[in-house]
């Protein structure tokens, strides 16, 4: 695949939305239809992901009980803040759930927070080297957005059979909410149900930094003096857009697996 440099507007911005895809059927860089591998949003969501459990391993064996550093500090408020989320939205055995609530947090949060890289800084970096496109951020890849999603919809799948029982779930499914002579539309409300959480979940984290990431991309078209000012004032307003983002997916993930554990 040839590497050339975007030769106007229309390319450029092509170029910072496109993948590095990876063709499965001929394992070459391409697009492969149905069988391509983002092979960026792979890699850097490993690797942020490896970060996160790296750090908070290394910050948790040497926590002190003394005066912490602001490191520590920093990691004890937000497992506060997960923790106690947790114990607002979900009344079960959360042995479980809070460490997965803070694990989906904070890669979320630091995933997001690739969009605040300056935008042309690792893609040129990787053109210069023979790479032809490069995404730093995954969570613009609904690729990996409706993978979360749907993985957390197997999780609700796996903790209702566990918590009600396959009798008592399918109960549910046939009985709530009108009752067992109207089961037809109680299995039809239900699939609705289950299919809208996977695409709230997916689409909106989507939605919000895939706008951000477009609007980054318009920014740095114009001229180079004038792009500090809305360059700043977006990153200003983007650091609560990529909180409130993870904050949201979080909440809701919680919320979810909690009326895993309830009957209707």
């Amino acid at each position: 695949m040839s590497v050339h440099m975007p030769a106007n507007s229309a390319e450029y911005i092509r170029h910072h939305l496109q993948n590095l895809q990876l063709n499965l059927h001929t394992m070459t860089l391409g697009d492969g239809g149905f069988w391509t591998l983002n092979l960026d949003t792979l890699i850097f969501s490993i690797v942020l992901g490896s970060i996160f459990l790296i750090l908070f391993r290394w910050v948790g064996v040497r926590a002190s009980s003394g005066v912490p550093g602001k490191l520590q500090n920093f990691i004890e408020y937000i497992y506060d803040f997960i923790s106690t989320l947790v114990k607002d939205c979900f009344h079960g055995d959360s042995r479980l759930i809070a460490p997965l609530a803070l694990t989906i947090f904070m890669w979320v949060f630091i995933m997001n927070c690739m969009d605040l890289v300056p935008v042309d800084l690792l893609p040129l970096a990787a053109m210069h080297s023979g790479v032809p496109y490069l995404r730093v951020v995954p969570t613009t890849d609904p690729g990996l957005t409706f993978a979360m999603s749907i993985t957390i919809f197997f999780l609700v799948i796996f903790y209702s059979f566990k918590v009600k029982g396959a009798g008592g779930f399918l109960k549910e499914i046939f009985t709530a909410p009108f009752g067992v002579w109207l089961f037809p539309v109680n299995v039809i409300f239900r699939i609705v149900e289950e299919f809208a959480k996977v695409l709230s979940l997916s689409l909106r984290l989507f939605g919000n930094i895939f706008a951000g990431e477009l609007i980054f991309v318009l920014i740095a078209l114009l001229p180079w003096y004038t792009q500090q000012v809305p360059g700043l004032i977006w990153s200003i307003f983007h650091i609560l857009v990529i909180w409130i983002q993870a904050y949201v997916f979080t909440v809701l993930t919680i919320v979810y697996l909690s009326m895993a554990h309830e009957s209707h």
